[in-house]
């Protein structure tokens, strides 16, 4: 499941690329935000080893934007670590299939693996955030602005939040932008 959410995007871009090609020149430059789904689970799973090996992730941001810019999404960044137990709820969170479906629908899902908060801080600071905890989330346009550099901290203590709202929170900052 390591590279699950950016695979399966890049996956359903292979399959929608001919879609995306037929908008109109004056189409939106992102896909409208729709609410998130009401969950009807309570609670989540956690996920092993959530994060990809930390060498991939410029590679995988940067393959994110050039997706997202063609499929009209934002960039949901999650940045955490396999050792971290609410990265790994947050995780379980984002693969319950309702919230799966509706995360693709808005974003480019991409985990980011900061390891013990020592690498791969400046893919966050591009945006103006500093990562000193994780789970730390960030909304970007496909043109680079972050939605939610004031809140990307708050999902934190995913271990003590219901699905519904994590995906709420995620939701409001979808909004923004």
């Amino acid at each position: 499941m390591k590279a699950f959410f950016m695979n399966r995007s890049l996956l359903a871009a292979g399959l929608g690329l001919a879609l995306t090609a037929t908008l109109p020149a004056h189409a939106a430059s992102t896909t409208p935000a729709v609410p998130a789904p009401k969950l009807t689970e309570t609670s989540a799973p956690p996920v092993a080893e959530p994060y990809p090996d930390t060498a991939v992730a410029h590679e995988q941001v940067e393959q994110a934007f050039a997706l997202a810019q063609k499929t009209h999404r934002k960039v949901l960044l999650d940045f955490g670590g396999n050792w971290c137990p609410d990265c790994k709820m947050l995780s379980g969170i984002f693969a319950l299939p309702d919230a799966a479906r509706w995360l693709d629908s808005q974003f480019v899902v991409v985990p980011v693996n900061v390891g013990r908060i020592n690498t791969n801080l400046d893919l966050a600071e591009r945006y103006g955030v500093t990562i000193k905890s994780v789970p730390t989330v960030i909304i970007v346009t496909p043109e680079g602005h972050a939605l939610n550099g004031d809140g990307s901290k708050a999902l934190g203590n995913a271990r003590s939040m219901s699905p519904q709202a994590v995906l709420d929170l995620i939701s409001d900052w979808n909004k923004r932008g």
